[in-house]
């Protein structure tokens, strides 16, 4: 896969007519879209529909966890949406579900391990035992033996992941900072160079794009970056 494959620029917008602008001005630079809760609550699934039908990729990141019957029906109306990738917990049970319900197409199920906005203290206040990263170690594991296509984690545990998961299942990176920029509430965060090196299959990348002055100017920078970095 080329960079283009690669980087998913995040639709984390409040209205469908600011990401509709930023889908226009990003052109055919960009081919992977992330719509998540707060487009998808402003009328972004249809909007996720449309921009899959119109040849974009789009990764549905909805995060979701129940018990098995609504995972499975929800997957399989997912499916039938011609998304390309959609997350959920990475519970072992969610995860078995959505895997059964998927089987079949082409939707990469991606099992969300520790949010990049949260650190030791976060998931001790939450009620785990573990660090970050015995976590995600753990999680992804489980993911594997799921089944699952792939799974979200940050850059920082993408090298270690790759190990457990092997060559061929996706590793889906958020909190991607060009050198030099905003940080914002992430807490592990890697340059979309280093994060390629250390194993991420994909990197998903928001503010740095959306919310630059030149949003084309800025994609194509990263891009290029990824590009280098792929060699």
């Amino acid at each position: 896969m080329n960079a283009r494959e690669r980087l998913i620029v995040g639709l984390d917008v409040p209205t469908l007519g600011e990401a509709e602008k930023i889908v226009s001005t990003l052109g055919d630079d960009i081919l992977y879209y992330k719509i998540g809760y707060q487009l998808v609550f402003a009328g972004g699934l249809e909007f996720a529909r449309e921009l899959a039908q119109s040849g974009k990729k789009i990764f549905l990141d909805m995060k979701l966890l129940d018990i098995d019957n609504t995972i499975a029906s929800g997957v399989e109306n997912i499916v039938k949406m011609g998304m390309s990738m959609l997350t959920l917990h990475a519970y072992p049970k969610a995860m078995k579900a959505a895997v059964e319900a998927a089987k079949g197409s082409d939707l990469c199920l991606l099992g969300v391990t520790v949010l990049t906005s949260m650190d030791e203290q976060d998931l001790v206040a939450a009620g785990y035992e573990y660090d970050p990263h015995t976590l995600v170690l753990r999680r992804a594991e489980q993911a594997l033996a799921a089944g699952m296509g792939g799974i979200v984690c940050s850059a920082e545990e993408s090298s270690a992941v790759r190990k457990i998961v092997g060559p061929n299942m996706a590793i889906v990176t958020p909190g991607i900072r060009p050198a030099g920029s905003d940080k914002g509430d992430q807490k592990r965060v890697m340059t979309p160079a280093d994060a390629l090196k250390a194993g991420s299959s994909h990197l998903v990348v928001a503010r740095p794009i959306v919310k630059a002055p030149d949003p084309k100017d800025a994609a194509r920078a990263i891009l290029a970056e990824m590009d280098a970095a792929l060699g």
